[in-house]
């Protein structure tokens, strides 16, 4: 280290309080910590406070009055729920069948409506729509959409002759799933959709323009130019798409509750049952609940995080 930077790092040491204070106040950081500050107010009261509240009741069987200690019975139990495991693949299913739909169409509609073309902004507000509407209010009018025997779709599919019986689309084990899966791709593409389009519009318009001078066509250019220039705004959608995914539930639970025999059940969702489902009456299950609530948090950690090393190692071999 050079004597100058010894002398200024000394310098910095010997100042006092006061002068500290000046010196922070005059490069802003005062400032910019009182605007950060109710938002880590709110952190630390809406969530690491929560989080510490129930971290205590992991080796207890709480059900919100009375708390008996049980050791580790809560772990050997969460090893053995075969429940529980079945709903962690079945949210694995659910968030990669949900991703490798929902990216490519938000994509897609954004490349469209991202175009000068009259009505583009009237269809932005269309399809962002559904993320701005209730989900429990959404999905029991899908629920309608989807009934068995005088549902919407049965009906139409029945009147263009596509099926000859009605289908129960949410008590069948081989549609709940896709049925679900359409309810959320309705409800959550647009939101991505507007984080496409606002990644294109910081794409510069003279690399369109040069793109179409050297006689590039619209796959072309959306190939090289428009997808390689999203992939900063397509990592981060990526991320908030697989964390969104695997916490999904509220739609789930109005459409199916987990039915039919578990096949929609997801991790979230039976976590809530243990707590506040009709069967629980009045003894919720909330230590054990507070057990699966941790390793479901874990799992969606280390998802997070092998995607977001992947994500690196693809920005170094780019």
């Amino acid at each position: 280290m050079s004597k100058n930077n010894t002398t200024v790092i000394k310098t910095k040491k010997n100042l006092s309080f006061a002068e500290r204070l000046k010196r922070a106040k005059n490069k802003g950081d005062i400032a910019a910590g009182l605007m950060l500050l109710p938002a880590v107010i709110m952190l630390l009261v809406v969530s690491v406070y929560p989080f510490c509240w129930i971290f205590r009741y992991v080796c207890y069987e709480y059900n919100g009055l009375t708390a008996t200690y049980t050791g580790m019975h809560n772990f050997e139990r969460m090893l053995t729920d075969t429940t529980f495991w079945q709903s962690v693949l079945h949210t694995f299913e659910y968030a990669v069948l949900k991703i490798i739909f929902i990216i490519p169409l938000a994509l897609i509609m954004a490349v469209f409506l991202n175009q000068k073309l009259r009505g583009s902004s009237f269809f932005r507000g269309i399809y962002f729509m559904p993320t701005i509407i209730s989900t429990a209010v959404s999905s029991m009018v899908f629920g309608f959409i989807f009934a068995a025997y005088n549902g919407v779709l049965n009906g139409v599919l029945k009147a263009i002759g596509v099926i000859g019986q009605n289908v129960n689309w949410l008590g069948d084990a081989k549609t709940a799933m896709w049925s679900v899966l359409i309810v959320a791709l309705w409800a959550g593409f647009g939101n991505y959709m507007i984080y496409f389009i606002s990644g294109m519009s910081s794409i510069s318009e003279d690399v369109y323009e040069s793109a179409k001078i050297d006689g590039a066509n619209g796959i072309q250019t959306f190939f090289k130019i428009t997808l390689p220039m999203l992939s900063p705004m397509l990592k981060i959608i990526l991320m908030l798409a697989i964390t969104g995914a695997f916490k999904d539930y509220e739609s789930i639970m109005v459409l199916t509750n987990g039915g039919p025999n578990n096949r929609t059940q997801v991790m979230f969702l039976y976590i809530y049952q243990l707590i506040f489902g009709k069967d629980v009456g009045t003894n919720p299950q909330i230590g054990y609940a507070t057990v699966l609530s941790l390793v479901a948090a874990l799992i969606i950690g280390i998802v997070t995080a092998v995607y977001m090393y992947f994500a690196r190692k693809l920005d170094e071999v780019v």
